[in-house]
């Protein structure tokens, strides 16, 4: 792999964290415009396996998978599928700001668990970086927690699991190319966003996107070019490194939200976004080192 890999792997990673955060708000817009959750999560996936279609005749891209990562796709797509049950379902229990922030102690769980998975060492350093990230995050989402149902709890941290284990499958997915894996994850997930949407009776015609436009091109825009970066990136950086990175969604979505939604942070919220931003910056320098160019010694 290129030195300059780990770089760009953490541009990815924050373009990724950016359009995610962007992808959340515009869900909001477009629900308040009549367009349901689970009906965009269905287009959005149809649209990703038609353009990885497309993109596989353009470039000529086989979707084929290196025989000794098949299970490794298998276990991604299933969780990338789990982690969108499980949080969409958890918020029919539990308040939205207390689901998010069970949701994102995900990078604390890649952290904890990546000695055993990738490892790595947990240096005092990187356990300050986590808990300094994790502590913003609750600051930022300012949850209540009160009259909570369990089974909320148990989605939240459930889908906080699938996305470690999506993380931590994605690194480990080096060899396939990123069309393939983009087009089996997606293959897997759609049964699951068809199951959802049937469920919940939510499931319409795509003329039902045509209420909102505008928010539905940013959100299915964010989530497809937001996942195709993740998987990019996942391929260039450990699962702990990137997990830290994407502690930046919650405050993207934040300040965006103030801008689009009207909302407004208070100043504990907007102490809480700088610890985070310090957290990233930290883990950037951390990386650094891995990142730099190969020095050719006399």
């Amino acid at each position: 792999m290129s030195s300059t890999a780990p770089a760009n792997g953490l541009l990815f990673a924050l373009g990724s964290a950016g359009l995610y955060g962007l992808n959340i708000v515009y869900a909001r817009v477009a629900s308040l415009g009549g367009v349901s959750g689970p009906a965009v999560v269905v287009y959005r996936v149809l649209l990703m396996l038609a353009l990885v279609l497309i993109a596989t005749v353009l470039i000529r891209r086989s979707l084929g998978v290196a025989r000794e990562e098949r299970v490794t796709i298998g276990v991604l797509g299933i969780s990338t599928a789990i982690l969108g049950l499980c949080y969409i379902s958890s918020v029919a229990f539990i308040p939205v700001t207390v689901a998010a922030v069970l949701f994102y102690a995900y990078p604390t769980l890649i952290v904890l668990a990546s000695p055993l998975v990738e490892g790595t060492r947990l240096t005092p350093t990187l356990i300050g970086i986590v808990v300094l990230a994790l502590i913003g995050i609750v600051m930022v989402v300012g949850p209540a927690f009160g009259n909570l149902d369990w089974r909320g709890l148990v989605l939240a941290l459930g889908a906080a699991a699938a996305t470690a284990t999506q993380f931590f499958a994605a690194a480990r997915c080096r060899k396939t190319n990123v069309v393939a894996k983009i087009f089996w994850v997606h293959l897997i997930v759609l049964p699951t966003a068809l199951l959802v949407s049937v469920f919940t009776g939510q499931l319409a015609t795509p003329a039902v996107l045509a209420l909102a436009p505008f928010a539905v091109a940013m959100t299915v825009g964010g989530y497809v070019l937001g996942f195709l970066f993740q998987i990019v990136a996942l391929g260039r950086i450990s699962a702990t490194a990137a997990g830290i990175i994407y502690c930046i969604e919650p405050v993207v979505s934040a300040v965006t939200s103030i801008f689009v939604l009207g909302e407004s942070i208070n100043p504990l919220q907007a102490v809480g976004g700088a610890l985070v931003l310090a957290a990233i910056v930290a883990n950037i320098l951390l990386e650094r080192p891995r990142a730099a160019p190969l020095v050719p010694t006399d």
